[in-house]
């Protein structure tokens, strides 16, 4: 049998603004990983975005901010990408269940 749990948290402030600044620094990274599948031709292996979204990006001033969270949730959310796309591609040749995504150009 298997059991299920419900958990709520409470942060205070400041866990409050830590999780805050996470959560943007995940989407700015995600935000970045999808302009660059966009741009190229070809879809970028994950290793590469990962070194161009947060490797680079945290070396520049317009990113250096990347740099006060974690490594592991900014790399979570490229493979996360990369699962979202596998997912849809194999959508779209009908290998998922569910509604058929369409490709637009």
């Amino acid at each position: 049998m298997k059991a299920r749990y419900r958990y709520r948290i409470y942060p205070d402030d400041q866990q409050r603004q830590a999780l805050a600044r996470l959560f943007g620094c995940v989407r700015v990274v995600w935000n970045d990983a999808l302009a660059l599948c966009k741009q190229s031709e070809k879809l970028p292996k994950l290793g590469d975005l990962q070194k161009i979204c947060i490797t680079q990006a945290k070396k520049t001033a317009l990113r250096e901010w990347l740099g006060e969270v974690s490594n592991i949730p900014l790399q979570q959310s490229i493979a996360d990408l990369g699962v979202a796309f596998q997912n849809f591609f194999a959508s779209g040749k009908g290998k998922r269940k569910g509604h058929t995504q369409k490709f637009l150009a």
